[in-house]
């Protein structure tokens, strides 16, 4: 793909700034989000209190409201476009376990005779694929993630649950993700997994972050629980390798 260098820049209320990217999902676009985030992580023109990644957008939540959007997008157009030397930030593959046991796969049945795929393909073709952390949102470590095989796009539902567990994996359109928490939610559930993707007692409450990666590892019932037993007594790291 050619990244699109027509980047925006838009006023979000008086203290933020909105920049936005082509309208597409694409790992290209989210490496040049982050090599942008990391540009102004390390310069001092422009004070900031949070920066927010998007599929393919970047909002500046800044210290103080600003007078001019002109000046702003000036100073950081050029930023952008500087040679400053980018720290690199470790990435990583995380391996979630995952159950894809009927008992928590509610959807996974429909979803195999919709798709005229048996069961064992679904979770197959779900679980070899390594899917990319675009960014965090929805709900706290709610990851949106790019990399689903277009075989397992599948409609949200069209009355949505009014209660989706934890840990449920599921598939929504042409994403897939985990619920963090027991929320409402409208998309296909397929498995769970025991891993928390969200813990305020932690100091990085999500373990995860944009630029990093999720690889599903399917497991049996019985490993769930044993999993689940671990984490309760604080006994349980979840894998992870150095992304290259």
């Amino acid at each position: 793909m050619k990244l699109d260098k027509n980047i925006t820049y838009k006023s979000y209320g008086n203290q933020a700034i909105l920049i936005e990217w082509e309208a597409v999902i694409h790992k290209e676009i989210l490496n040049d989000i982050l090599e942008f985030k990391y540009k102004i992580e390390q310069q001092k023109e422009i004070k900031f209190s949070d920066l927010i990644v998007g599929y393919n957008s970047l909002t500046i939540k800044l210290n103080q409201p600003f007078k001019d959007l002109e000046i702003e997008k000036k100073v950081l157009k050029s930023i952008y476009s500087s040679k400053i030397r980018v720290a690199q930030k470790d990435h990583f593959i995380w391996e979630i376990p995952v159950c894809y046991d009927l008992e928590f796969g509610i959807d996974l049945k429909e979803v195999a005779t919709k798709k005229r795929l048996t069961i064992d393909e679904v979770i197959q073709l779900h679980s070899e694929k390594t899917y990319t952390v675009f960014f965090i949102g929805f709900l706290p470590g709610f990851l949106y993630l790019g990399g689903l095989k277009e075989r397992l796009f599948f409609d949200r539902k069209p009355n949505p649950r009014l209660k989706v567990e934890k840990g449920s994996v599921a598939i929504g359109g042409q994403q897939t993700g985990v619920y963090p928490v027991d929320s409402p939610g409208g998309w296909n559930i397929i498995g769970k997994t025991p891993i928390p993707f969200f813990n305020v007692d932690e100091e990085n409450p999500c373990f995860a972050k944009s630029g990093d990666l999720i690889k599903f590892k399917p497991i049996s019932l019985d490993e769930y629980l044993k999993i689940k037993n671990k984490i309760e007594q604080n006994c349980y790291q979840i894998s992870k390798t150095l992304a290259q």
